[in-house]
């Protein structure tokens, strides 16, 4: 058996076009970047926050590939916080050409709904477009771009729509069913 998944790429060509969220979302949240990388905490968020919505891309990895993934030059992971609780991340993947890619974006279920994502996004796009910044030797970021799918949070595409980027690309696929992964074997049970 399988479903209908519907893609969306969306992209940013200019800091300008960044919308940032109206206001913070309180005192107790603060955005720190992951500087020292780690593929046990990389991995940690990736199925805390995608385990509900079918993030199963990364599953399969091994040590030596989620340590290649966080060491890249480069590359950035900046996680929200709320009263030192993780609450969500946001991974930005820098390619050729002063391309960067939100690979992963999103929220720990218990921290959605809570104008906590609007805020995330917007200070990990404007890491995206000052990433040259940190990385000498970087070409300047001339794009950020970023793909999302019927599968992710109800508020995803709104989202990124509010804070200026705009569709370039739609994609429809098949892909198998059945129950998402969860953070961990059995979560769900």
């Amino acid at each position: 058996m399988s479903i209908t998944v519907t893609t969306w790429s969306l992209e940013q060509t200019s800091p300008n076009d960044l919308r940032r969220a109206a206001e913070p979302p309180g005192d107790d949240i603060r955005i720190v970047r992951a500087e020292v990388p780690s593929p046990e905490f990389s991995r940690f968020l990736y199925t805390a926050v995608g385990g509900d919505i079918r993030w199963t891309d990364r599953l399969g990895l091994t040590y030596a590939q989620w340590q290649e993934i966080v060491e890249r030059p480069g590359a950035e992971i900046w996680v929200a916080y709320e009263k030192g609780t993780p609450a969500g991340y946001v991974e930005l993947d820098p390619q050729d050409d002063g391309v960067v890619e939100i690979i992963y974006f999103g929220l720990i279920p218990a921290f959605r709904g809570r104008r906590i994502g609007g805020h995330l996004l917007s200070y990990g796009v404007a890491r995206a477009w000052d990433l040259a910044d940190r990385w000498p030797g970087r070409a300047a970021t001339k794009r950020v771009w970023l793909h999302t799918c019927s599968l992710d949070g109800e508020h995803a595409m709104d989202n990124y729509l509010r804070r200026g980027f705009r569709l370039f690309d739609t994609t429809v696929s098949k892909e198998p069913d059945g129950p998402a992964p969860g953070p961990w074997p059995g979560a769900f049970a």
